[in-house]
């Protein structure tokens, strides 16, 4: 009974991620599901990625209903939890299941509804006739959905995905130039147009809103760079990792402060910087650095 689950359980777990930006709540719609599959009686779904595919939807949909209201009156700015892979051994994507923060920002300006429909459709590929027993809609008022989500969501553009050494290459040295005081090199990886994103949830410090520009970024880094030199503290712990696809790393920052930050490459510049402090998002990747560390 467990196997067909278990055959779909990254594909849901991913589809719930992708809804809800929160690692840890999707793996919880996903517990749920797995216990109304067995409720259900398995071998009586004759599609059961379609079945369970349908099940985590509408439990994510009931959940961003209180999500959205958490998101309203949280402080600064909002990333989603980091999903974290190793460089090089992360799993094919057979499913479409690449979101990269700029997407997963966009899909915030949508309703519910028109962001489970773009994501089933555009990302997970799901035929027009699923996404409206899913959603309880008609074809036509599905179709409308998603024409109205692909005009909110701009995709700026394909990125290609970098070899592991090029991606590891890129954290190594975005680490090293954030961390000193002159400005200068750090300006060099950027895009001019480039912004940094930042959340701290208002639990450690972290901007309150984006920095836009290589000439601002780099200014805002060998700052932050001064004052660890001037109160004596040393760059922490570092580890490359991927981060939704993305190049970046897990660090020690300031102390104990555990950093995500993902890097989104365009034309061999960084476009954009995604740095997730909020320690209620992570805790696994404080046990990862900390086990790397430790081996």
């Amino acid at each position: 009974m467990s196997a067909g689950f278990e055959a779909n359980r990254r594909y849901l777990t991913r589809l719930a991620y992708r809804m809800l930006g929160s690692l840890s709540d999707a793996e919880d719609v996903v517990q749920d599901a797995w216990l109304r599959w067995h409720a259900a009686g398995p071998l009586s779904v004759a599609q059961p990625r379609a079945w369970l595919a349908q099940v985590v939807t509408r439990l994510c949909l009931d959940l961003m209903k209180s999500a959205r209201y958490r998101r309203e009156a949280y402080v600064g700015g909002w990333l989603p939890e980091p999903l974290i892979e190793r460089i090089g051994a992360a799993e094919p994507n057979e499913d479409g299941l690449d979101a990269p923060y700029a997407l997963m920002l966009a899909l915030e300006r949508l309703s519910p509804l028109e962001r489970a429909a773009f994501l089933l459709h555009d990302i997970f590929d799901r035929p027009f006739a699923e996404l409206a027993e899913t959603l309880g809609r008609s074809e036509a008022a599905c179709r409308q959905l998603v024409s109205r989500a692909r005009r909110h969501v701009r995709q700026d553009g394909a990125r290609h995905a970098l070899q592991p050494e090029e991606a590891r290459r890129y954290a190594s040295a975005f680490f090293e130039a954030a961390h000193s005081t002159d400005p200068t090199a750090l300006r060099r990886m950027l895009a001019q147009d480039a912004i940094l994103h930042t959340d701290g949830g208002g639990k450690v410090t972290a901007t309150l809103n984006p920095i836009f520009g290589a000439d601002r970024i780099g200014r805002f880094f060998a700052g932050l760079a001064r004052k660890l030199e001037e109160a004596g503290l040393r760059p922490g712990l570092f580890q490359p990792v991927l981060i939704d696809g993305l190049p970046g790393y897990l660090s020690l920052e300031r102390g104990d402060v555990v950093q995500a930050t993902a890097l989104d490459v365009r034309e061999g510049r960084i476009a954009a910087i995604y740095v997730v402090r909020n320690p209620d998002k992570l805790g696994p990747a404080r046990e990862r650095l900390m086990a790397a560390t430790a081996r």
